[in-house]
C-alpha cells in the first residue's frame, strides 16, 4: 500500500508543469484545486492532475521527486503520455 505519492499538476495538455510529493493525494490535489496552496501552482492555474506514482516510503517519493525536478521537459512528458496519453484530469478518480 502507498503511503506517498509523486504526482505531476498542469493547467492543459501540454502547459505548465508542476512535479510534487505528499502523503495524502486526494487532499492534496483539492488544496491545488482551490487555490489554497501558495505559490507556483496557484500562480500558473495548475488544477489539472495529469500523473501519479506510488511509493512505500517518504523517502523513497521525495528522491523520485527531486530526480523528476532534474528531468527534461521531453523526459517527463514521455512519462505522463505512457502512462495518461489524452492528459486526463484524474483528481476524479480519487474521490
Amino acid at each position: 500500500m502507498a503511503d506517498a505519492w509523486v504526482y505531476m499538476m498542469t493547467n492543459k495538455p501540454g502547459g505548465t508543469l508542476y512535479v510534487g510529493v505528499t502523503k495524502n493525494l486526494a487532499r492534496r490535489v483539492w488544496e491545488h484545486r482551490q487555490g489554497k496552496v501558495d505559490g507556483f501552482t496557484r500562480t500558473y492555474g495548475l488544477k489539472r492532475l495529469v500523473y501519479v506514482e506510488p511509493h512505500e516510503q517518504i523517502t523513497s517519493a521525495f528522491q523520485r521527486e527531486k530526480n523528476l525536478k532534474n528531468w527534461s521537459r521531453a523526459w517527463k512528458e514521455k512519462l505522463i503520455l505512457d502512462a495518461n496519453p489524452t492528459w486526463d484530469d484524474l483528481y476524479d478518480q480519487l474521490v
